[in-house]
């Protein structure tokens, strides 16, 4: 998990300036708690709240009444539903510097004998509730609120996954938990929200304490629940060995009653025996938390005996056996100040937000995706409007929503084209992505540039201004025509001398040796880079066998679904011309080393079978050195497909091996904190050798 700077505490140096931070903290926490969009994301939280409780340290005997550190949920959110035991909230940790010192104030608290193990468990990014069972049925649900009571939601009962309406046994307990979305839920939720006149939620949390509170409309909302706690004291359960269970135990308990828990995925409870072993779960979870379903926000670290909770105690908001470890915040909100529409090479015309700059995860993002023009009108986004903007892992930002409570009625629509923005011809506004009605032929110059760049052709002295002069002349009309250009033609261009001429004629006649990969990837299929590119070239092994497929065909190569298969297929069928010129100039139009499946769909022995990276999922990060020096990634992901390999981008629990050089960054990072090997170019060059260039 990379590293980043805990942000600091606001510096509060008066008294005024402490009543007005108090003042700002339960505002933010009455929106938050309420309708769930307050106008403060959780990192400027974190940081007001962390400077009130230091000037309340050194002024103990001025701490206001109503400061937001005093109670549960700052002290706001309430209902009418006394909770048996009081739901309370956590501390928080920023650092394993801090963690050490909260390690250190719970063995003090427990008479300074050791801590007889702890479980390290997810932070998840949702709303606390309390579920009560009765006899095996269940009976209510109540919210955390202000902890000691909350609101009865049970007209949620039956919408939440997680939540059976019978347990496996007829035991009487209260389960705790948290309530949140999955991705797939959270668009269900808006689709749902939206077809009904309402706006669509400005992000997970909100949608969720939305969801779970409202009542009496005419459409349901699914949700999930993950159990986190019980009340296992013999006054509140019918199953008396629940007492005497450990947390990880009770949390095996709970599962097997059928209840959601974390148990069976990567981010489950687990018991560490020392400091060390928290501090490496932690990264762990820190390392997968984007690539998971559900938002989490760090992680939670609780004494595992029932024996150590009890000697360590209560306050009056946390307990002191437990803390949260909050992890850098990957969302921020912004202002949303502009949109601009670009238009790319196969002529899509794509929105991208211009943002009030703002740090997210250690990066000052300015720009930030936003889809297409139905994704805007889904949000209900506005010029002006605060926003939430979300960088998950090392994908491009992108804004995930509005905050409506916020509006001052100063904020203007988005303004969509009328015409194409870069040729003003008409818009095909058929699919959710517009495209300007000329398809490439909008985007000639950009798709050459792209064609003749180094991971596709590769063809040297090719600039863009002798791209301009070759498509404003006619001499092209796409990448293949550079294959039939002459001496004479080239020699016509400005500035173009016998010895330009020569070298540029020279390269491209060396681009027409390029591997399939190479060629395919320079057509542009929308969906297929140079990385997917390179898997469909390994997998058909020719352009006559690619053109052949169809679209069950292609969802047979990893990473294409249902959706992009036809897309691919449509597409081929629309550049056979250019394919039928590539084959006419002489252009390779095969993958070097392809050995055909056999029939059971394994390679023979001789092939895929005997090749040292066969079966290996394989990345590269960081700068190459001896003798992959020179080799760019595309020629390193074409290195890993010819030794058996398969070259990935991002680093997860399935990553065989990470090939890191120089300035490695996130990458060795993450996959340190996944157990995965790593190794230098050099290791990696002598166990491929024979593949070599």
């Amino acid at each position: 998990m990379t590293t980043i700077p805990v942000a600091p505490a606001v510096t509060i140096d008066t008294e005024s300036d402490y009543l007005a931070a108090v003042a700002a903290a339960r505002t933010a926490a009455e929106a938050y708690y309420g309708s769930g969009e307050s106008g403060m994301d959780d990192d400027a939280y974190d940081r007001l709240l962390r400077g009130i409780t230091a000037w309340e340290d050194a002024h103990p005997d001025e701490v206001a009444a109503d400061s937001p550190t005093r109670e549960v949920a700052a002290g706001v959110a309430t209902g009418d539903v006394p909770h048996l035991v009081r739901m309370l909230s956590l501390g928080n940790v920023f650092s394993a510097e801090q963690l050490a010192d909260w390690a250190a104030s719970l063995q003090r608290r427990i008479g300074g004998r050791e801590v007889a193990g702890w479980v390290v468990e997810p932070k998840l990014d949702g709303v606390a509730l309390a579920a009560r069972y009765e006899r095996g049925k269940l009976a209510r649900l109540v919210t955390r609120g202000d902890g000691s009571t909350g609101e009865d939601v049970s007209h949620a009962i039956g919408h939440i996954i997680g939540l059976p309406l019978e347990l496996a046994e007829p035991v009487t307990v209260e389960i705790r938990g948290e309530v949140l979305m999955t991705s797939e839920q959270f668009m269900a939720a808006n689709e749902a929200r939206v077809a009904h006149g309402g706006q669509p939620f400005a992000n997970r949390r909100n949608a969720s304490s939305g969801s779970l509170r409202a009542r009496d409309r005419t459409y349901k909302v699914q949700q999930t629940f993950i159990a986190y706690d019980a009340l296992t004291d013999a006054a509140h359960t019918s199953d008396p060995e629940l007492a005497d269970l450990t947390h990880i135990d009770l949390i095996g308990r709970l599962h097997r009653l059928g209840v959601g828990t974390t148990i069976g995925s990567r981010i489950a409870a687990l018991v560490c025996g020392t400091l060390d072993e928290v501090q490496e779960r932690i990264e762990h979870i820190g390392a997968i938390r984007s690539d998971l379903d559900i938002e989490l926000d760090g992680a939670v670290i609780k004494a595992n005996t029932p024996a150590d909770r009890a000697d360590a105690g209560t306050g009056s908001r946390t307990p002191h056996w437990a803390t949260a470890y909050k992890f850098p915040a990957d969302k921020k909100i912004t202002v949303l100040r502009d949109v601009e529409w670009n238009v790319g090479r196969t002529g899509i015309i794509a929105p991208r937000a211009i943002l009030e700059p703002v740090e997210v995860g250690g990066t000052t993002i300015t720009y930030a995706t936003l889809h297409n023009p139905n994704d805007i009108t889904r949000r209900d986004l506005r010029i002006g409007d605060r926003v939430y903007v979300l960088r998950a892992g090392e994908v491009i930002p992108r804004v995930e929503g509005a905050i409506a409570a916020t509006r001052t009625g100063a904020e203007q629509p988005i303004a969509f084209p009328e015409t194409c923005p870069r040729c003003g011809s008409d818009i095909d506004r058929s699919q959710e992505r517009w495209r300007c009605v000329r398809g490439r032929a909008c985007g000639r110059i950009e798709a050459v540039q792209y064609a003749v760049a180094r991971d596709c052709l590769d063809v040297d002295g090719m600039g863009e201004k002798i791209i301009v002069q070759l498509v404003e002349r006619g001499m092209i009309e796409d990448y293949a025509d550079l294959f039939t250009l002459t001496r004479e033609q080239l020699l016509s261009l400005d500035r173009m001398g016998d010895t330009s001429a020569d070298k540029l004629l020279a390269a491209i006649g060396a681009a027409k040796a390029q591997p399939l990969n190479r060629v395919f990837c320079a057509l542009g299929i929308r969906g297929t880079g140079r990385s997917m590119s390179l898997r469909i070239a390994s997998h058909f092994g020719s352009m006559a066998a690619v053109q052949a497929a169809d679209a069950a065909a292609f969802e047979q190569v990893d990473g294409i679904g249902p959706e992009k298969a036809p897309v691919i297929v449509a597409e081929l069928a629309e550049l056979a011309v250019v394919v039928e010129k590539l084959q006419d100039a002489g252009v390779n139009l095969a993958q070097p080393g392809f050995v055909a499946p056999q029939a059971d769909g394994e390679t023979g022995e001789g092939a895929g079978g005997a090749l040292p990276l066969a079966g290996m999922a394989v990345v590269v990060t960081g700068s190459m050195s001896g003798l992959l020096a020179d080799y760019s990634r595309t020629q390193m992901n074409e290195l890993i497909a010819r030794a058996g390999g398969k070259a990935s981008s991002s680093v997860s629990a399935k990553t065989s091996l990470v090939v890191a050089g120089e300035k490695a960054g996130s990458k060795r990072a993450k996959a340190e904190a996944l157990g995965v090997e790593i190794i230098t170019p050099e290791a990696f060059a002598e166990r491929i050798a024979a593949h070599l260039d």
